[in-house]
């Protein structure tokens, strides 16, 4: 097996196959073969991440372009990437990693084990490493073997997640993890079906179980002109956040462009941008930004008295005037967490810990 890791979340079946329960496809693996998401393999009758300490993409980004607003604004993060995805967005803008097919020669050496991946995102004095740019959850392991060496040094773990993951592997997951950007494609199982080759159900299960876990969580709509832009659609969303994951949940309207297999729609028009926004503050949320243009709705404002208290240019934190004790001048109490890791930093959910 070299150097890839056993995974969690496996089950042996039938002829030498391997079921995943890692995400909701329960993949069932013939040996040599490997899951939907590719990263994930049988090897002889075992369950293995192949990708494990193998990030096929890695960069220092601000915490603003996960998009996180609240989470150690005006920070940077390491950021990291493998090949693979649990859905198959039609619209993927990470499709040269999400959809790639190969890993390469995965007797290689892991490139950045969880020590190293530590000691880099200290080197470059980001408070937190990021696990994005493809779908994380399918590197459920390595993530965890990561935050055990990250949380007690003070090293935040994130994720920026499809959500499309079991309830029980959440269950593993998400105790070690500080922050989540959960990306909500539409608030349509229709849309999930035709456009993503998945399902809403999970990904409203996985948020619930993100915030009973304590992960600070926020959330992002990428919107398609005519697919998922309905005013009704968007209100049934915003109710749907503030009612399960709470009013001060921060929400993200990111604007389309173009990619992968649908070149067919237009951007999206800053109107209507706008029009989400309000129609998700008048359902309730707090906390609603545009994001992918250069907009005043990238500013975090007071939601009692509306002045702002962080301004944005584009991913850059240009003026934060909240108070050290969390509160506007108003004596409102803003959500934004200055501190990178929870105070629970062992995961007591997790198999063997």
């Amino acid at each position: 097996m070299g150097d890839q890791r056993a995974a969690l979340f496996a089950e042996p079946s039938a002829g030498g196959r391997v079921r995943c329960r890692l995400c909701p496809r329960a993949c069932n693996i013939p040996t040599g073969k490997a899951g939907f998401c590719v990263v994930r393999r049988n090897v002889g009758g075992t369950l293995v991440l192949a990708a494990w300490g193998r990030p096929a993409s890695v960069h220092v980004d601000p915490i603003e372009k996960k998009p996180l607003y609240h989470y150690l604004p005006g920070t940077t993060s390491l950021s990291l990437g493998t090949v693979g995805c649990s859905l198959a967005c039609r619209f993927c803008q990470n499709w040269t990693l999400s959809r790639a097919r190969d890993l390469g020669d995965t007797r290689e050496e892991p490139i950045l084990p969880p020590e190293r991946l530590v000691a880099l995102a200290m080197r470059h004095g980001s408070p937190s490493i990021s696990f994005t740019y493809n779908e994380p959850s399918i590197l459920a392991e390595y993530i965890l073997d990561t935050a055990e060496i990250a949380r007690p040094r003070g090293v935040g773990i994130v994720m920026v997640t499809n959500g499309y993951i079991t309830r029980e592997a959440a269950r593993v997951l998400y105790p070690s993890v500080d922050a989540a950007n959960v990306d909500l494609k539409a608030f349509s199982d229709e849309f999930y079906r035709k456009h993503c080759s998945g399902r809403l159900a999970p990904v409203l299960d996985a948020l619930v179980e993100a915030r009973a876990a304590g992960v600070h969580v926020e959330v992002t709509t990428l919107l398609i002109p005519g697919l998922n832009t309905d005013p009704d659609s968007i209100r049934a969303e915003a109710e749907w956040i503030r009612d399960h994951l709470g009013a001060d949940t921060p929400l993200h309207f990111s604007a389309f462009h173009p990619d992968y297999r649908m070149t067919d729609r237009p951007r999206t028009p800053p109107e209507t941008l706008r029009m989400a926004r309000t129609t998700a503050l008048q359902a309730g949320l707090k906390y609603v930004y545009e994001g992918n243009v250069q907009s005043d709705a990238s500013h975090t404002l007071c939601p009692s008295c509306g002045r702002w208290l962080i301004r944005r240019s584009w991913f850059d934190v240009t003026a934060d005037r909240l108070g050290p004790d969390g509160r506007c001048a108003c004596g409102e109490a803003i959500p934004v967490l200055r501190e990178p890791v929870r105070d629970d930093r062992l995961n007591p959910c997790r198999p063997g810990g």
